[in-house]
């Protein structure tokens, strides 16, 4: 190991403490960028850090005209104007209709409220927090386990990183330079699963024990039809979005332009009758909220660049992936300790951080472990090419980390649902969720071993 390579793991020592301390992830990530590059140009002088610093002249332009990004603040603006629009409510009142005969069925309903909205939204601390607010007071209400209540919600959230279209999908296409089309085909399967799978972790605990859920109350006839109209033009929106995106109809870019004006035409048509829709005032808090997260993601996304710089300059991309192919260790040990360390660090961090700054160093890695980016299916370690190792990896990698959100003891959903619950001890919060934590495990166990299940939209959608 050379002495750039020592500073470059120096300086990702120093990244994950500021991390550590909270400081926010893009004003870490450009401290430690631009530090690092100062100590390099001190030891090694020919690495001089005046053309390092010209780059900025351009790097932010070159970051926010990106046309592949432009996408990111339009999802953004989706997801405020779907919550100020009630949107949120509109759909788990809806599903709650459909479901809510069943025992648990109002539990089911918000796991199904969380994977429609976590579509649109893309973000799974926003949907958690969105969903908490609508779905905690009603199944406060029925005398839903508390245990129950707040695991469902805290478990539903992390549906919305993976439910195309997502923000998440979006970054790490960018970043390892795959297809945003194939991404959100890749993620409807593994995202169904994930529906699936928390229903049936539901299904089998109030069956276990019934003291979990009451006995479901008849909804009255006039509430369950209202209820089931206002579902109707929630789910063509969000539905032709998430199909036209699935099928390959149309681009990120105007599939989200299109879906911004249709939730504002439906918000200000529903105000305009009286139905509480979307207000002036509310479209107002949307936009303000939208170019506040927009321009943290984007803020983001510079201080990546700028540690990218720091990093290429030492040297420390290619010696892990240098590092990880001489190992010697099994491929499938080293693919199963990165989806660890994905874990550990998702506890931390908020996914589009996690991606930033952890994907750079594992992509490559995985690259030359698979034999290089011309591998071929019959020769490489994972038993496919370099194309279909993003997708599969980037789904896998997307997963883990937002299983990192429900894990103990630090998840930051589980925060976010824990405060929004009076009266709630944390240890219930965690013990609520920890079914639906084993359920992801045989989720990512099942998209490790058939990767078909990741591989086949894709394939078949893209002919």
């Amino acid at each position: 190991m050379s002495e750039r390579e020592l500073i470059g793991i120096g300086g990702l020592g120093v990244l994950f403490f500021l991390l550590a301390l909270r400081i926010p992830v893009g004003l870490a990530m450009v401290g430690v960028g631009i530090g690092g590059n100062f100590v390099l140009s001190i030891f090694f002088p020919f690495l001089r850090f005046e053309p390092y610093l010209q780059q900025f002249k351009s790097l932010l332009w070159g970051i926010v005209s990106n046309y592949e990004l432009s996408v990111v603040p339009l999802f953004v603006l989706m997801g405020y104007l779907a919550s100020q629009a009630n949107l949120s409510r509109d759909l788990f009142q809806g599903v709650n209709a459909i479901l809510g005969r069943f025992r648990g069925g109002v539990a089911m309903a918000a796991i199904g409220a969380c994977a429609g909205f976590g579509a649109v939204c893309g973000s799974s601390l926003a949907t958690a927090s969105t969903m908490g607010r609508v779905a905690l007071p009603e199944l406060h209400r029925l005398n839903y386990s508390p245990r129950l209540a707040t695991g469902t919600l805290a478990a539903g959230g992390t549906l919305g990183i993976l439910i195309p279209p997502s923000v998440a999908l979006v970054i790490y296409a960018v970043t390892v330079e795959a297809s945003i089309i194939q991404m959100f085909q890749a993620a409807i399967i593994p995202g169904l699963i994930a529906v699936v799978f928390f229903m049936l972790v539901i299904a089998i605990q109030v069956r276990l024990n019934p003291d979990l859920a009451p006995i479901p109350a008849p909804m009255p006839p006039a509430e369950r039809k209202q209820a089931l109209l206002r579902l109707i033009p929630v789910m063509v929106i969000f539905g032709a979005i998430i199909l036209g995106l699935g099928a390959g109809l149309f681009t990120p870019t105007p599939a989200a332009g299109v879906g911004v004006f249709a939730i504002l035409a439906y918000g200000l048509f529903m105000h305009w009758r009286g139905k509480e829709g979307l207000s002036f005032g509310g479209l107002k808090q949307a936009l303000r909220d939208t170019s506040v997260t927009s321009s943290m993601i984007f803020f983001i996304l510079l201080g990546a660049e700028v540690l990218k710089g720091f990093f290429s300059r030492a040297g420390l991309p290619a010696f892990m992936a240098d590092a990880a192919a001489n190992s010697g260790l099994d491929p499938w040990l080293v693919m199963v300790l990165m989806l660890l360390a994905l874990i550990v660090l998702g506890c931390f961090m908020e996914s589009l951080s996690m991606i930033v700054v952890v994907i750079p160093f594992f992509w490559p890695a995985l690259v030359d472990i698979n034999g290089g980016d011309f591998a071929t299916a019959a020769t490489a370690a994972y038993g496919m090419g370099a194309e279909d190792l993003k997708i599969w990896f980037g789904i896998l990698a997307l997963i883990v980390v937002e299983l990192g959100l429900i894990t103990p003891p630090v998840g930051l959903n589980v925060f976010i649902i824990n405060a929004l619950a009076d009266g709630v001890p944390m240890s219930q919060t965690f013990r609520g969720v920890m079914p639906f934590f084993a359920a992801e495990i045989v989720r990512i166990t099942l998209i490790v071993f058939i990767p078909a299940i990741t591989l086949f939209m894709p394939t078949i959608l893209g002919g």
